[in-house]
């Protein structure tokens, strides 16, 4: 079993910043992957960014159109933590934020996170 916990949410004007964390414990997969996925009111959740845990690979990474140049998804594996660095965000940005986990086998994610609320004031 693994346990997802984020943190780093807020309120934040235009423009601003916020740096996300995803922590996990337990039983991870030996190579997984690790994404942020966030949905906003009356929207269908999507994927913002992934990255890559595997001995065999560097951190491969991946992110969402709209939010490249300004999100940067990063790791520290001496904590299993995974972050979302969040720069000049945009009202567009507002959404509740929710880190997973899938094995790399694996089509779906099978551990979440609660989420964690991020709101951009225009």
């Amino acid at each position: 079993q693994v346990t997802l916990v984020e943190s780093g949410g807020g309120l934040v004007e235009t423009g601003g910043a916020l740096k996300l964390s995803c922590a996990a414990s337990g039983r991870t997969p030996s190579s997984f992957y690790m994404g942020w996925f966030r949905q906003a009111p009356g929207k269908e959740r999507e994927l913002v960014a992934r990255i890559l845990w595997a001995s065999w690979s560097s951190n491969s990474t991946y992110y969402l159109d709209s939010v490249k140049g300004r999100f940067t998804v990063s790791r520290d594996n001496s904590k299993t933590t995974m972050y979302l660095q969040m720069n000049s965000l945009k009202p567009e940005d507002t959404a509740v934020y929710t880190c997973g986990i899938r094995d790399v086998s694996s089509l779906r994610y099978n551990y979440w996170g609660l989420g964690t609320q991020v709101t951009v004031s225009s």
